[in-house]
């Protein structure tokens, strides 16, 4: 992979609108393509999310009729749900410090300034401000999956036209401290789909970088 390729791959993408039903992504590039999001950076590492990956076609058709009825939750070979948590409880900050300690082998007493910090900062912030910030990384997690899409060939669509509420309640998350943020689909372009032909639009580069010297 060089410079060429990963500037090619970043042009052939698009939000694929229409996908081939008949064409599924491999075991091997669906692995990939999983660990992109396991290992997408958030901040402080806490990982306030969750990512439902809707196998069940009745499933499925549940959540394209809460989706403006678009085909890529139908159509495409897989489709993920973006999950955030609408609050950094307790629990929740502990749960990673005792990770933090498996992983690393650290005594956990020693992460008490960690923890300490998480609390201050997360735990007793405004719901509201967590629930901006939960969202936040979770689409940091879904650049590194479109990205990782665009490498491997695959088509990817980001979504948000869905009602997210109704998600929820499909999904069985309600009172969970759970909601739904967005979604990815994933799969190959079908060949009738126009958009693939139309060139990109994006603004220039001196219209979007300032350079501070």
């Amino acid at each position: 992979m060089n410079h060429a390729n990963i500037k090619e791959a970043l042009e052939w993408r698009y939000a694929t609108k229409r996908y081939d039903a008949t064409k599924k992504i491999s075991s091997q590039d669906w692995e990939t393509l999983k660990e992109s999001l396991r290992l997408a950076p958030s901040s402080y590492g806490i990982q306030p999310w969750k990512f439902f990956v809707i196998e069940s076609p009745e499933t499925r058709e549940k959540l394209k009729a809460v989706s403006w009825n678009q085909a890529q939750v139908t159509d495409a070979s897989h489709y993920v749900v973006f999950i955030y948590k609408e609050e950094i409880d307790e629990a929740f900050i502990q749960k990673y410090i005792d990770e933090i300690s498996k992983v690393r082998n650290t005594p956990v007493e020693s992460l008490d300034g960690l923890k300490n910090m998480l609390t201050q900062n997360l735990g007793k912030a405004p719901e509201e401000k967590i629930r901006v910030w939960s969202q936040r990384q979770a689409y940091i997690a879904m650049g590194f999956l479109l990205q990782t899409a665009a490498l491997l060939k695959i088509d990817a669509t980001p979504m948000e036209g869905l009602d997210p509420s109704a998600y929820d309640k499909i999904l069985g998350l309600e009172g969970s401290g759970w909601k739904t943020v967005a979604t990815v689909a994933l799969g190959y372009r079908h060949s009738e789909d126009a958009f693939q032909n139309m060139k990109k639009v994006r603004y220039p580069e001196d219209s979007v970088f300032t350079f501070i010297k």
